[in-house]
């Protein structure tokens, strides 16, 4: 059931907005021209396999990796051209780790597959379910809003789901392309939305929309009125007001318990470029392989937003907004509050919503003054946690005790350093327990796993030893049996004739 006046969250934290470099910039689609590095590993779950070698040449659109079994999406051409390499380059995060990677050489004749599904013409109630989720999956959609997670599972989960909520927050600083999208691609944002309701079952579905975007509010409620669409419906303007739990909770007024997932309330929860990219899938038969991206921030000359293609790299893109007028203090994968410091030659992925160069004066390090319990981090928290006590713990390598207290709740938004007056590295203590957690389960089931192989080891000598002990009686039998027939066989001795001669003389 959705509320007729929307509720306010507790805590969150008013961010300055910083958005009117690129807010009435329009969208602007890019050509892939330079070496593109595709990742196998754009979303959560398991990277896909490769489906072409190197030297080969690939049409736009046509399927480049397969998902792996299980948690995975398909991964698809940007543009046409010849594949250099099979490789790993650095992912869009700080620590720079490789994943694995197609190496790309666009041929600028951008030519589509042949192979692309037709497109499905018909309303969305008169379709299949099974066969919009199965196009969503063709088409490796993840979701757009960051998370990555595969949209196929969420349309296909079976879960009884009642109602469908699009995200279309955009709350955090710097970023305006899902403004602009919600802005000038409307019509596809409503019919991908009742696209993804088909698939789900929903009766209702909503699209909550930061009341600071005016202009994407009318947009999105004129193409509902053509076409019979969703409730569009302003929320506050809050940081984290996008984050799942809470926007579930500022349209239903129901709260998702702890360590359950919206889908156990009967709720699903997807971007609005999800739903954009589920119209292009059904509608026009495109996989994903391009995606908006704000490029914006203090060092960039030219801000702006930009339909990039998959696996440009960060460098090319900035050079596509005038390039950096300043060496940047820190360039960003996404937006400032959750956004990850990535190197400039990791690519765009499905999962990278902006490229945010900030210089040294729209940055506050870390200083990691003491605690002065002053209790804003508390009332800054949209969890109700208690973040200087869960850092404390952290901190003093109490990861078991900051678990106890909520680290897992945490949704590491970055309230509670925004606001701290010591600038403590609050986050950054939050990511170091989680890692160490993480950690001890992998020791753990490392350790079980070589428990169970050491079991599996010993029953097997066990088995192997009866085994033998057993073949080595079946011989002694067989022997025995054997001795047994051949004397059964064997003609009785004769009697040696006595000699009558000698039996009279004795």
């Amino acid at each position: 059931m959705l509320l007729s006046k929307p509720k306010i969250i507790r805590g969150g934290v008013r961010t300055e907005p910083r958005k009117q470099p690129t807010a009435e910039s329009p969208l602007e689609p890019l050509r892939a021209r330079q070496r593109l590095y595709v990742s196998l590993a754009q979303h959560i779950g398991a990277p896909a396999l490769p489906a072409v070698a190197p030297g080969e040449h690939v049409t736009k659109g046509q399927r480049i990796g397969t998902p792996e079994a299980g948690l995975s999406a398909a991964v698809h051409a940007p543009t046409s051209g010849r594949v250099v390499a099979v490789d790993r380059h650095p992912a869009p995060h700080p620590s720079g780790l490789t994943v694995p990677t197609v190496v790309l050489d666009p041929d600028g004749e951008e030519q589509w597959s042949e192979t692309l599904p037709e497109p499905l013409t018909a309303p969305a109630r008169q379709i299949d379910p099974a066969t919009i989720a199965a196009r969503v999956g063709e088409a490796g959609i993840v979701g757009m809003g960051g998370a990555a997670f595969p949209a196929a599972v969420k349309l296909g989960a079976g879960q009884p789901v009642a109602t469908l909520i699009l995200n279309g927050g955009e709350c955090e600083p710097y970023l305006t392309c899902d403004d602009r999208l919600m802005r000038e691609r409307a019509a596809g944002i409503i019919d991908g939305a009742q696209l993804m309701a088909r698939a789900l079952g929903a009766e209702r579905t909503a699209i909550g929309v930061e009341d600071n975007k005016p202009e994407a509010i009318h947009a999105l409620r004129r193409a509902s009125d053509a076409l019979g669409g969703p409730d569009v419906v302003p929320v506050p303007s809050l940081w984290p007001q996008g984050s799942e739990k809470h926007l579930i909770y500022t349209l239903t007024g129901r709260e998702v318990p702890a360590g359950a997932r919206a889908g156990d309330i009967g709720v699903v929860v997807h971007n609005v470029g999800t739903a954009y990219a589920v119209h292009r899938a059904a509608r026009h038969g495109r996989p994903l392989i391009s995606r908006p991206v704000t490029v914006g921030g203090g060092a960039v000359a030219e801000p702006g937003n930009f339909e990039a293609p998959l696996g440009l790299p960060l460098q090319a893109l900035i050079e596509q907004a005038g390039g950096l007028r300043e060496p940047p203090a820190r360039v960003l994968a996404g937006g400032p509050m959750m956004g990850q410091v990535a190197p400039l030659e990791a690519a765009v992925a499905k999962g990278t919503n902006g490229v945010i160069a900030l210089t040294a004066t729209e940055i506050r390090e870390a200083e990691g003054r003491p605690c002065i319990r002053c209790g804003r981090c508390v009332d800054a928290c949209p969890m109700g946690l208690m973040p200087f006590d869960i850092a404390n713990r952290a901190a003093a390598g109490d990861v078991d005790g900051a678990a106890a207290t909520g680290l897992m709740d945490c949704l590491t938004c970055g309230s509670c350093a925004y606001v701290c007056p010591s600038a403590r590295p609050l986050v950054q203590l939050f990511h170091y327990a989680r890692g160490q957690l993480a950690e001890q389960a992998t020791a753990k089931q490392r350790s079980e796993l070589q428990r169970r192989m050491a079991e599996q080891r010993a029953e097997r000598q066990r088995r192997e030893q009866e085994r033998k002990k057993a073949a080595a009686a079946a011989r002694r039998k067989q022997r025995a049996q054997q001795k047994a027939a051949s004397s059964e066989t064997d003609p009785p001795a004769q009697e040696q004739p006595v000699d009558e001669e000698k039996e009279t003389q004795t």
